[in-house]
């Protein structure tokens, strides 16, 4: 719907579940609660934008710096807004107390309220005439009503004035109309029948005391079936229909005139710009073209209304979703925005010649001999270095040749300034330019070390273009130890880095080369394994004697040894205890059985007392991987100690 408008931006940001004002400047603090748009207009008199919120009752202004300077409550249901013709007034439809309600645009305040006696309505307001012109009334019985702002109620005339469709046009309007007047032609009112299965419009002359129909189609399906926005053209005996359809209204009838690709809806500007909204774009049209001259993405908000500046400088947009909507100044309303391609092979080898295309299009003509420049980013150029500008055919394509010195990801950004008409563009693509495989090794992979052993670990690094540093990293196995880094530098003159880790666990040590222009980053990884630290210790023997040559704990028959393990603790870690017992000239197994250690990392265990003399046994701790709780360390046995029983 026309509103009057201005040309500086706006810059006020609500908040959550609200609306926000956004300008292509810096937006500012200020908020107000808008979750349902009920009307938009600016305007050009005070540089304010009016806002109104439906479910809320509330219409609130925003200055043209982006700060909120008034609002107001108690509009109830407000569905429209339309400002007078000096800006100073401004009406609102308040549908839910079936009222205009006049606003002084300078402050908000109430100035008056006109009751209108229907319960459904009113839907929609517009300014024409010197009136206050609203559409009411349900599906069987719409009709268009006024407000005349001169008459005081105080006079005993009542300024309000119902049923205004003409009656010899049964049945006229089935539901609340939309309105839209414009501010260049102040005699003209347009209506039309909202919803999917109607088409019905009217222009009306309303210089009179009654309104005139000019034109009016009723409901036969020819022009259009479903109407959700209707706009005068200014200059020409033409409305525009959801944003696409022109009417010509002559002889009391409208006549398809031409249209636009498909919308939903669209103000019109002064000049006849239009600016259209289909979905989650906002175009820009000269009238009567198929092209449009600029495009806005709204990316995947609805745009529930579109109203220009009087100078074409720029466009409010309201956009948003259900619950928040945001006030957007879209700039730079007839400068073109060209589109770009950039088309790079995927792969190339690096020092190889590669071509690049790509093509640069509009819908308003280019300069002849259009230059474009190019950047090549890469390892060696990480902030970009420029190559020799590139001329754009005469059918919009382009070329160019390079080869890259470094390999990697390799970008070429291409871009366009910009002209007096068209807006600038870049775009780039990706190429993975080929690398040398850089050598890389590490010792002692798959060695098994004593628990705490300093071991040596030595990365070799091959040939390479710049980059000598290499990271070693240890990883030692259980979750509570992270992997760190142990070093990083650059290795000596012979490819040599090397650090010490102390082997406490099963450790997975890393060599990392990040990598240069011309060889390719390589990570090698090795596992070195470490053993637990466990000893074991007897008690209750009565001396240690050697039997042949191997030392043997004594104890009498009646007595039970005490076996006290000790060993590297970590959670829940359990030993095992191995016995054996001497017969005949062999050892056999006894016993085998699993204990859990105490958080010092020990544990005694009785043995119990066999009860006769002569037996030969010996036993041993064993850490198990896998089997003795977890699997941090190496599998890991103590020697044997040998047990004697006497009388």
């Amino acid at each position: 719907m026309r509103s009057i408008s201005t040309a500086t931006a706006l810059a006020v940001l609500f908040g959550s579940a609200a609306l926000s004002v956004v300008a292509t400047g810096t937006a500012s603090a200020a908020t107000a609660n808008v979750a349902s748009p009920g009307g938009l207009v600016v305007d050009g008199a005070l540089n304010r934008v009016f806002v109104g919120d439906r479910s809320a009752g509330l219409v609130v202004a925003a200055d043209y710096n982006g700060a909120t300077v008034a609002s107001t409550s108690g509009i109830s249901g407000v569905s429209d807004l339309a400002l007078s013709a000096d800006g100073a007034t401004l009406y609102a439809a308040a549908q839910g107390s079936h009222e205009i309600v006049a606003l002084d645009a300078a402050t908000l305040d109430v100035k008056a309220r006109y009751a209108v006696a229907t319960d459904k309505g009113p839907g929609h307001v517009a300014f024409a005439g010197g009136k206050v012109w609203f559409s009411y009334g349900d599906q069987w019985d719409g009709n268009l009503g006024s407000v005349d702002p001169a008459v005081d109620p105080a006079s005993g005339t009542d300024p309000v004035t119902l049923a205004q469709f003409p009656k010899d046009q049964w049945p006229g309007l089935w539901n609340p109309a939309l309105l839209d007047a414009d501010p260049a032609a102040p005699g003209l009112l347009a209506a039309a029948d909202t919803g999917s299965s109607s088409d019905s419009q009217a222009v009306f002359d309303v210089t009179g005391a009654q309104p005139t129909l000019l034109a009016w189609h009723f409901m036969d399906y020819t022009l259009n079936s479903g109407i959700g926005d209707i706009d005068l053209v200014p200059g020409t005996a033409q409305v525009l229909l959801n944003g696409t359809q022109r009417d010509t209204y002559a002889n009391g009838d409208f006549t398809a005139a031409g249209a636009y690709p498909t919308g939903q809806r669209a103000d019109i500007a002064a000049d006849g710009l239009v600016a259209q909204v289909n979905g989650a774009t906002i175009s820009v049209y000269r009238p009567d073209t198929a092209l449009p001259v600029r495009t806005y993405s709204t990316g995947t908000s609805q745009t529930a209304a579109v109203a220009w500046a009087p100078d074409s400088s720029r466009i409010f947009a309201l956009v948003g979703t259900e619950g928040a909507y945001s006030l957007k100044a879209l700039t730079d309303t007839t400068t073109n925005n060209p589109s770009l391609t950039v088309n790079a092979p995927s792969s190339a080898a690096r020092a190889k010649q590669l071509t690049v295309t790509g093509k640069l299009t509009a819908t308003v003509p280019l300069p002849s001999g259009v230059q474009l420049q190019v950047t090549r980013t890469d390892m060696e150029s990480p902030n970009g270095k420029a190559l020799p500008a590139v001329t754009v055919k005469a059918d919009g394509t382009y070329s160019f040749t390079d080869t890259p010195p470094a390999g990697g990801t390799v970008t070429y950004k291409v871009s366009y300034a910009g002209d007096g008409t068209h807006s600038p563009v870049s775009a780039s693509d990706k190429v993975s330019v080929s690398r040398a495989a850089a050598s890389l090794s590490l010792n002692n992979n798959g060695k098994l070390y004593s628990y705490g052993a300093d071991v040596k670990f030595t990365a070799h690094l091959g040939k390479t273009y710049k980059n000598r540093t290499v990271a070693i990293y240890s990883d030692p196995f259980g979750a509570d130890k992270p992997k760190k880094l142990v070093k990083t530098g650059k290795v000596n003159s012979s490819g040599n880095l090397t650090v010490t880790v102390d082997m406490t666990r099963d450790t997975a040590v890393s060599a990392v080369f990040a990598g240069d222009a011309r060889y390719a980053a390589k990570t090698v990884k090795v596992t070195a394994y470490a053993k637990v630290k466990v000893s074991t210790a007897i008690s209750k023997h009565y001396k240690t004697a050697k039997i042949g040559s191997t030392s043997y704990y004594w104890f009498h028959k009646n007595s039970a040894p005490i076996v006290t393990t000790t060993m590297t603790y970590y959670a829940n870690r359990k030993e095992r205890l191995d016995l054996q017992v001497y017969y005949q000239g062999h050892w056999y197994d006894s016993d085998s059985e699993y204990f859990g250690l105490a958080t010092n990392g020990k544990v005694a265990v009785n043995l119990g007392a066999p009860g006769q003399s002569g037996i030969k046994a010996r036993i041993r701790a064993a850490y198990i991987n896998g089997s003795s709780g977890d699997s941090v360390n190496s599998t890991t046995y103590t020697g044997w100690k040998y047990l004697y029983f006497s009388n």
